[in-house]
């Protein structure tokens, strides 16, 4: 269910709101363009300043636009156990397909505070989980030895999104956890070498862009096609570079805004892209005819 590429989706605002109008046009946008999967309320989605209520809303109407469609992959971590749970429970009751759940960031906890936090969720639901691992906005690396362990004692603990950004580390995942654990890239520079180990897909960023070439970067790996693969990957560097320029999801709504999808709105305390970064994006659209 959560192979191929998976749209990190941002969460549109106006004048301080969701703005549920331009969010239906995106998850139709990607329903219609190949993406296989969205992930809504994920750090793209800037999940850490919306209210539970918008959580719970933003949830809900991926729910209802996509069932039956695509896979509904619902982020739903915290770094409070009890939160983490209660969104993971509302996210089932609404219909999502499964759960992302990101290490516990700022409290910093061992790997058995890791093991813990993710195995206390995986027993008050149902839901599939994916695992998230970013230490670079956490503060905290999940080592191969503590997935290993969810993943063999938890059946609902399905996979791993992957944004530590070492390869040595990944393949020890993949090697660990066996060919049926989803490994999915969480860095879209690094899609193709963890595709190349044995990853299955990624949780994408720069997909709210050019959601058909990362399908088809992911779907070249499934055919064995690893001339395409790597053809995609480099032409995608420059956009990858540009979309991550700026703390994300400041480019890509940027990037949005330019092509006309949704407002330039971000939430405080993200500011919006200098005039010189800004520049730089407008030009590297035009390089891959996005404007």
């Amino acid at each position: 269910m959560f192979e191929g590429s998976l749209v990190a989706i941002v969460t549109p605002f106006r004048n301080g709101r969701v703005d549920e109008q331009a969010f239906e046009k995106l998850l139709q946008f990607h329903i219609d363009r190949g993406t296989q999967g969205v992930v809504p309320c994920g750090t793209t989605g800037e999940s850490a300043t919306l209210t539970h209520e918008e959580h719970h809303q933003v949830i809900r109407q991926a729910v209802e636009v996509c069932k039956g469609k695509i896979p509904v992959l619902a982020g739903t971590g915290s770094n409070s156990t009890a939160e983490a749970i209660e969104l993971t429970r509302h996210a089932e009751e609404i219909g999502a397909d499964g759960s992302l759940l990101i290490t516990p960031y700022y409290n910093k906890p061992s790997q058995e505070g890791l093991y813990q936090h993710f195995t206390a969720v995986a027993k008050e639901t149902n839901l599939p989980i994916i695992l998230y691992n970013v230490p670079g906005r956490t503060s905290v690396n999940m080592l191969p030895p503590t997935v290993e362990r969810l993943a063999k004692e938890n059946k609902n603990i399905v996979g791993i999104k992957e944004a530590s950004g070492d390869l040595m580390q990944i393949s020890e995942v993949v090697e660990r956890c066996g060919d049926d654990f989803v490994v999915l890239s969480g860095d879209d520079g690094l899609l193709w070498p963890i595709l190349a180990v044995g990853g299955k897909g990624v949780i994408s960023v720069t997909a709210n862009v050019v959601p058909e070439k990362m399908a088809a970067l992911c779907q070249s790996s499934v055919n064995a096609d690893m001339k395409t693969a790597r053809q995609l990957h480099y032409e995608l560097m420059a956009l990858n570079d540009a979309l991550f320029m700026d703390t994300n999801p400041v480019p890509v709504k940027a990037a949005l805004w330019l092509m006309g999808m949704i407002s330039d709105e971000l939430r405080p305390p993200l500011a919006k892209l200098s005039s010189e970064h800004m520049e730089r994006l407008k030009t590297t659209l035009k390089q891959y005819s996005l404007l």
